[in-house]
This record gives C-alpha cells, sequence and structure tokens, in this order.
C-alpha cells in the first residue's frame, strides 16, 4: 500500500490517501479528509472537504470514483441538509463528532474502471468491473422504532433487497455496521434484534455470522434509534469468503452473547481483501482488558487487530483506512499522539462514539488489501 498525505493550507485540510495499483486490473484507494482549523465554521470546512475531494480525484487515473462515502458530523441534525444531494454512490451519515474539534471529516473508498449505479427502490448502489457485483448502502434507517425492531426491520429489508438481486443475508451480506443513538440504553436491543434475525437467516455459531462495527452514532432525524450501512457481493464462489477469529487473543463473539464475526477475508484472482470488525481491548475470555488505562487499552486494541490481520495474511503495511472510536474526549490527545507516532501516514480519523461496554474506552474498524489473491478465484 502506497501512503500520501497532502496538506492545503488555503482550505485548512489534510487528505491522506492509501493507494493499491496493481499491475493489471482495478485500482482503488482510501481517501480519509479532515479538518486542520476548527475554529472556522461549519459552511467553510464543509467547502474545503469538498473542493480537497476534487483536488484529490483530479490526482487520480481517469475513471476513478467513488464507491463509498461516510461523513462525519459534530451535529447531524442542523449539518445533514447542508451535505450534497447528488452524489453518485452509496453515502453514509452520522454524527460521530471528529476529536480535533473539527465540525466534519470525510471517508471515501475509491475504484478506478467500475460502473456504479443504484438499485430501485432498495437505497442500494450496485459496484461492478467483473463477475461479481458489490452492493454498498448506506444510512438505513426507520424513524419510531425500538432499536430491537428497528434492527430486525433493516435486517429483514435488507434481506428481502438481496433476495431480489440473486443472494442473501446469510450467502452474501460481508459487513454491516450499526449507528446506535445512546448506545448504552439502546445497544442491548440491536443485539437481541440482530441474534433473532440471524436465526431466521439460518446463522448460527455453527455457520458464521457477518462481521460488523457496534458503536454510537446518532441519524440526523432524532426518532431513529439505530441506522445501518451495509456491503455485500453477488456471485463469489464457495470457499472465496472466510472468517478470522485470532483465539490466542480474542474468543468467539457468541461466547458473550452477541452475533459477529471478528473480520472477513475474501480473496480474488489478484488480490486479497480483509475487513476487519471493530475490535477493542478485549482478551479471549471476552473481558476488558486494562480497565481505565487508556494507553494500555489502545495497545491491546492494536496487538488484537495486528493478530486478524496476521490470520488473514495482511499486516499494518497493506491496511487502507482506519477509524478509530472514543467513548471519552478527554482521551483524544494521549490516542491521538500514539497513533501519530506509529502511523503517519495512515488514512485515519478519530470520533466521539461511545463502544457498546461502557469499560471499552477505545475500538477501532479497518480495511486491508495486498496482492495475495488465489488464482483459482476471477480477479476483482
Amino acid at each position: 500500500m502506497k501512503y500520501t498525505v497532502t496538506d492545503h493550507p488555503s482550505l485548512h485540510t489534510c487528505a491522506r490517501l492509501s493507494s493499491f495499483v496493481p499491475d493489471e486490473g482495478v485500482a482503488e484507494y482510501h481517501l480519509m479528509i479532515t479538518v486542520t482549523d476548527p475554529r472556522i465554521g461549519f459552511a467553510a470546512q464543509l467547502s474545503g472537504v469538498l473542493e480537497t475531494f476534487v483536488a484529490t480525484l483530479n490526482t487520480l487515473p481517469s475513471g476513478t470514483r467513488a464507491v463509498f462515502k461516510r461523513w462525519f458530523l459534530s451535529d447531524a441534525a442542523n449539518q445533514a441538509s447542508h451535505l450534497p444531494q447528488n452524489d453518485a454512490c452509496a453515502v453514509s451519515v452520522v454524527e460521530q463528532p471528529p476529536l480535533n474539534g473539527s465540525k466534519v471529516a470525510l471517508w471515501v473508498y475509491l475504484q478506478q474502471d467500475v460502473a456504479v449505479a443504484p438499485i430501485s427502490g432498495t437505497g442500494i448502489y450496485e459496484v461492478s468491473h467483473g463477475v461479481c457485483r458489490h452492493l454498498w448502502r448506506g444510512s438505513a434507517a426507520v424513524p419510531d422504532l425500538h432499536s430491537e425492531i428497528a434492527t430486525m426491520a433493516l435486517l429483514e429489508e435488507l434481506s428481502l433487497s438481496l433476495e431480489s438481486s440473486g443472494g442473501s443475508l446469510a450467502g452474501n451480506c460481508v459487513r454491516t455496521w450499526f449507528f446506535v443513538h445512546d448506545v448504552d440504553v439502546n445497544y442491548l436491543g440491536v443485539v437481541n434484534g440482530r441474534n433473532k434475525s440471524f436465526a431466521v437467516a439460518g446463522l448460527t455459531p455453527d455457520t458464521h455470522f457477518i462481521s460488523s462495527t457496534g458503536i454510537g452514532g446518532r441519524h440526523a432525524d432524532p426518532r431513529v434509534t439505530v441506522q445501518m450501512d451495509s456491503y455485500s457481493i453477488i456471485g463469489l464462489a464457495d470457499g472465496q469468503m472466510s472468517y478470522l477469529y485470532a483465539t490466542e487473543y480474542l474468543n468467539p463473539t457468541y461466547e458473550y452473547g452477541v452475533a459477529f464475526e471478528r473480520g472477513t477475508r475474501v480473496d480474488y484472482g489478484d488480490r486479497r481483501h480483509l475487513l476487519i470488525s471493530g475490535t477493542a481491548s478485549i482478551d479471549n475470555r471476552g473481558e476488558v482488558v486494562h480497565p481505565g488505562d487508556i494507553r494500555r487499552q489502545t495497545l491491546r486494541m492494536l496487538t488484537n487487530v495486528e493478530a486478524l490481520l496476521a490470520e488473514g495474511g495482511c499486516s499494518w503495511s497493506d491496511v487502507g483506512h482506519m477509524i478509530v472510536y472514543l467513548r471519552d474526549p478527554a482521551d483524544h490527545c494521549v490516542v491521538s499522539d500514539m497513533l501519530a507516532e506509529r502511523f503517519p501516514h495512515m488514512p485515519m480519523v478519530i470520533v466521539l462514539a461511545p463502544v457498546c461496554r461502557p469499560g471499552w474506552l477505545i475500538e477501532m474498524e479497518c480495511m486491508a488489501v495486498n496482492a495475495a489473491g488465489n488464482h483459482i478465484y476471477a480477479p476483482f
């Protein structure tokens, strides 16, 4: 993975870009744009981020386009309506304030020479460039429902959409993100709703679950208790998708009553993708490690993620982006310094988002890619 950091002083932004460019086939990029001067107002910050995105896109090869975007906002109820409304890809919008004091940050996943088109009536965007169809959806939500019922409704809606496209929740959903308003109160409902939905779909400890992040986050509509992003793939062969456990460091999630995979590996003919779920300072008994100590929790979190990456045949140098979630904004300076020292060029954002268990002070997720594909499969 190649990393590039570009400061834009006139726009008060910094663009961090990771690039995976094979000799042949689809190039892919992760772009993280953050604001460097939080003293300017929201309109100026948003304008700077948008101009930085255009400027960065213009440096990339012709035919490169966004396949998924996520906006991180400090006050979604007042800011979300000002975001662009004409995006040609799936877009996620979540209130998770960037902890450098700014009001907005943007993560964009880009690919070269792909077709991106909405699937009518589903909210899903289909990305196609080979034998597989990649289905992205952002910010699915159903207002006025308890978190358990909302979670079941969201998964049922996704399941029906996948079935209409020739797939299924169990067979084709690769990754989910659940952003939970007041996570300390509503997360149990998400757990219960997901467990029930997965049981209906045939997802059990004896089969597999779906990699996921379940974290604090707010929708612009205050009536929404849960919003969900998802990524699914139609057209994978048997064995092309597998799961990561790192049992020396982590336990199976079902042992403490939840249902998600620690990570998922997808092998193509020309590359390998890893999607690492939200990972905290946890041990192989499911216990919080180093309660109350943000430095040691950060180190244990990184150890756990490193073990998952290694099991999947990747390393930190293959990681395209990182999203780091903190419960306490007072921990930002410590964590920011630690991560900047270890990952000075990594596309990364640190946001305010309480983890699902109060004892966990920090969590992170990431995606990785390298050329260790399996040539029995078609190229990406």
